[in-house]
Order: structure tokens, then C-alpha cells, then sequence
């Protein structure tokens, strides 16, 4: 029988988010599908898709987004979609979100440290009405980002946003994050990690199985 270890993760809510989105009817169709997503990718998904990069990969974060969007997709969420409808906000990557649906907004959050507080504002601007034109109208955010132990283990760069330094960042941005919130924190897998190696004179991150007991 084949065993099947899926990724796991942890979850803060904030302005009561998550018991919004559990009961509310406006939000509890989309955020069902987010955690069937998540909880439907496996370890060994994580390990193929990373193995199968055509680039040397370090870390694993472009296995797990690719995965996140493929299933997200097949749910029938909008990929990189334009906050603003203005064709000056629709040039850069900036005003962008990474996935849509009805009254959700999500950001899959693999970046640098310094992005954590844009990335926690960009679902305020999504939600909140505004003097420039919108191109979608959400009514909540999902941050998605790894925690502190899945960026050692997951071979990702040391200067990247995690989990609990965007819980640091809600209290002082609390005037500005108007709407409910909810972020994940993917944690480590437990049959693997990622080791780094230099290969070809550039790094490269290897697969090394963990042994259990």
C-alpha cells in the first residue's frame, strides 16, 4: 500500500477571518476549494514537480506554486489577475494578484522579506473601493507563504517573508489591513528535505530523503 504524506500548514486569522469564511456563504465555497487545494498536494507531487524543473532550482517554492496554480485553475480561479482596470496600473506585475475568485483574493508569498507588508495591503486593494477604476472586486485576502521551518527545509533563500513575520507585521499595519485575512503557513514535509550542492559552479538544491526511525 502506498503511503501518501500531503503538506500541511497552519492558519491565523485576522478580523475574524476565518470564521467568516467558514460560515458566510459569500466566502465559504472559495475558501473550501483553497484548502482542498492545498491539502490534495502531496510530498511526493512536491518532489516530481521540483525534480521535473528544466531550470537548477534551490528551493522548492516554484514546485508549490505551480502545483497551487495548476489546481486552483482546474477550480476555475483567475491567475494573475489586475487589481485596477486603469491601463496605467495594468503594466506591471505590482498591481497584480496571484489568484481570484468571487470575494477572495489570494498571494502565494515565496518572496523577499521586504515584500511581506505589499503583499499584505494588495488584498486591502482589492477589496476596498478606490479612486482608480477596478478591475476585479474582492472582499477578503489569503497570504500564503512557508514558515520558518519550511524555508530551512525547503532550500529557500534566507532573506524570504515566512509565516511568522507576516503575523509580526499585522499589528502595526492593523489601520491599514481593513479586511479579514487569513494566512498559511505551509509547513516542512516530513520525508524530505532540500540540501544545496554546487554543481556546474552555480547551487543547486538536492533531494535528500529522510530516514525515519
Amino acid at each position: 500500500m502506498l503511503l501518501v504524506i500531503n503538506m500541511e500548514y497552519k492558519v491565523f486569522s485576522f478580523r475574524n477571518a476565518l470564521e467568516i469564511f467558514k460560515v458566510n456563504e459569500a466566502y465559504s465555497p472559495y475558501w473550501d476549494e483553497l484548502e482542498e487545494v492545498l491539502q490534495d498536494i502531496s510530498e511526493d507531487d512536491i518532489i516530481q514537480t521540483f525534480l521535473s524543473s528544466k531550470r537548477a532550482a534551490k528551493s522548492i517554492s516554484e514546485a508549490i506554486n505551480i502545483l497551487i496554480k495548476q489546481k486552483l485553475c482546474e477550480k476555475g480561479w483567475y491567475s494573475e489577475s489586475y487589481i485596477f482596470a486603469d491601463k496605467e496600473y495594468t503594466t506591471r506585475g505590482i498591481w497584480r494578484l496571484d489568484f481570484v475568485k468571487k470575494s477572495l483574493a489570494v498571494e502565494v508569498a515565496f518572496n523577499h522579506g521586504g515584500s511581506a507588508a505589499w503583499n499584505l495591503i494588495k488584498p486591502v486593494l482589492s477589496s476596498e473601493l478606490n479612486h482608480v477604476e477596478k478591475a476585479i472586486q474582492t472582499r477578503a485576502g489569503v497570504i500564503i507563504t512557508a514558515t520558518d521551518s519550511l524555508k530551512k527545509a525547503g532550500g529557500f533563500d534566507g532573506a524570504i517573508g515566512t509565516y511568522e513575520k507576516y503575523i509580526s507585521y499585522l499589528k502595526p499595519l492593523n489601520t491599514l489591513l481593513t479586511v479579514p485575512l487569513v494566512i498559511i503557513g505551509l509547513e516542512a514535509p516530513k520525508t524530505f528535505k532540500i540540501k544545496h550542492e554546487k554543481v556546474n559552479g552555480s547551487i543547486k538544491g538536492i533531494v535528500e530523503k529522510i530516514e525515519k526511525d
